[in-house]
């Protein structure tokens, strides 16, 4: 039972340690061919948002809304898919421990 409770404590500190790793990186998208650029770390957290002024048309907010939507869904699934990566093969089939998209 000690072995199976310092293994558990073993597996929470290596998780925290990736997680904070994870906070410090980041992932970048953009959309509209670069007009709008999205920063992310990897803890999906979006760190910083650019947009080129010709992006910016008073007659069609819509289409600068539709961009920015893009690169930020676009840079949180980069930011998903690296934190898989980093917490799935220590995870070894423990899904289900409310780590997101776990």
């Amino acid at each position: 039972m000690n072995a199976l409770l310092q293994q558990a404590q073993q597996m929470q500190e290596q998780m925290a340690r990736v997680q904070e790793e994870l906070a410090s990186e980041t992932v970048e998208a953009s959309a509209g061919g670069g007009m709008v650029t999205v920063k992310a770390t990897g803890a999906g957290e979006v760190s910083e948002i650019k947009i080129d002024p010709k992006a910016i048309d008073p007659d069609d907010p819509e289409l600068l809304e539709d961009m920015v939507l893009a690169a930020v869904n676009e840079a949180l699934r980069s930011a998903q898919s690296l934190m898989e990566s980093r917490l799935g093969g220590m995870m070894g089939g423990l899904g289900g421990l409310g780590l997101p998209g776990m």
